[in-house]
């Protein structure tokens, strides 16, 4: 196991929720103590989340979105430094739903089926890292905040994606590993080209960025976030019936599939698979067995500082958004407005004043 007293249950992370009146049901990831990040428990909950939706009569689109400030950071890194570490009670049978003295030896260190077994397991449906993918209801995620690694990959499967306007999107890996599970999948939301920069800069993109990309559907400010979510949700529900929706989501599919979607699925589990062949330069960050035997927070604060201010994947290290045109327009609008409301409230005083003198004369 990679149990923690300390770490909630799967299901306080995962919340959830349906109204059979609307046939809208909610996933809510909570955890905004640790930005949403979430552990191999709560994920596998989230696999059959999907799954009971998928078959429920009383599911017609399912909203997923994050308690707090960010829709999520991905992995709950110290469950990850446990898997990479060598103590002898912890190993990656916990992710494949194996206890851990139950008779069965995980493959060891140095070899090859180490880490290609894990990695291969990504791309299968009932591990929590492809199910919303293969869903047949229509989803719709809310983003704000960090959309970083796991979560990155739900907003890349939904079939719809509602951001605020202050969102950043990627994963970190691209920075520490190169790849990282199911690439194809972002490769086809977001296009060869910027999908590409993303991977090779390692930077994070903002709400915008992904909207000009297609990867969004709609981008609002933070306050209206929900109720334009609960927009496109009450929309989808009342359009066709559910029968009608497994066909769509069908048709989609073999679109995807016949772009490669799966066969580029395991094609990234067989490059993350390769990570201990990589020849690190001299200068740069070793993602060998020891990467979380360091202090990893320290090690990724100090990369990122290696960076343009703009390509920052931390809130607090990226500069001041400098306001747009249209925000320029608004203030002048806004000033102007006042100003005329000051000039009619000074009027009104002077009319009052005249209609009091006349009363009295």
């Amino acid at each position: 196991m990679t149990g923690d007293a300390k770490r909630p249950s799967a299901e306080e992370i995962m919340l959830f929720e349906k109204d059979p009146v609307t046939k809208i049901a909610t996933i809510t990831i909570n955890r905004p103590d640790k930005r949403n990040a979430i552990t191999i428990a709560s994920r596998h909950r989230f696999a059959d989340l999907i799954h009971r939706c998928n078959i429920d009569d009383d599911v017609k689109v399912l909203v997923i979105r994050g308690v707090g400030d960010h829709f999520g950071t991905g992995d709950d890194l110290p469950e990850m430094a446990d898997l990479f570490s060598d103590k002898k009670d912890v190993s990656w049978l916990h992710d494949f739903k194996i206890p851990e003295n139950d008779g069965v030896k995980y493959p060891p260190k140095g070899s090859y089926r180490h880490l290609a077994s894990v990695c291969h397991l990504y791309h299968r449906t009932g591990e929590g890292m492809r199910d919303l993918h293969d869903f047949k209801k229509i989803s719709i995620v809310e983003v704000k905040g960090y959309c970083y690694g796991w979560q990155f990959y739900l907003a890349g499967d939904a079939d719809i994606v509602v951001s605020s306007e202050e969102a950043l999107f990627g994963h970190a890996s691209f920075r520490y590993v190169g790849w990282a599970a199911r690439m194809w999948q972002w490769t086809q939301m977001m296009g060869l080209r910027k999908f590409q920069e993303m991977v090779f800069t390692g930077r994070p993109f903002t709400a915008k960025q992904m909207y000009d990309c297609n990867f969004l559907n709609s981008v609002v400010p933070r306050d209206q976030l929900e109720a334009e979510t609960a927009k496109y949700a009450l929309a989808c529900t009342r359009t066709r019936p559910a029968d009608t929706i497994f066909m769509q989501k069908t048709f989609f599919e073999i679109y995807k599939q016949h772009q490669g979607e799966y066969m580029g699925s395991i094609l990234s589990g067989w490059l993350e698979s390769m990570a201990g062949l990589v020849m690190e330069d001299s200068e740069g960050l070793s993602v060998g067995d020891d990467l979380f035997d360091n202090k990893l927070t320290d090690m990724v604060k100090s990369n990122d500082e290696r960076f343009p201010p703009d390509w920052k994947l931390s809130y607090a290290a990226r500069p001041k958004d400098e306001p747009s045109e249209i925000d320029l327009l608004r203030e002048q609008f806004e000033a102007q407005n006042a100003m005329l409301r000051e000039q009619m409230e000074a009027q009104s005083a002077v009319l009052r004043e005249l209609q009091a003198k006349l009363a009295a004369a």
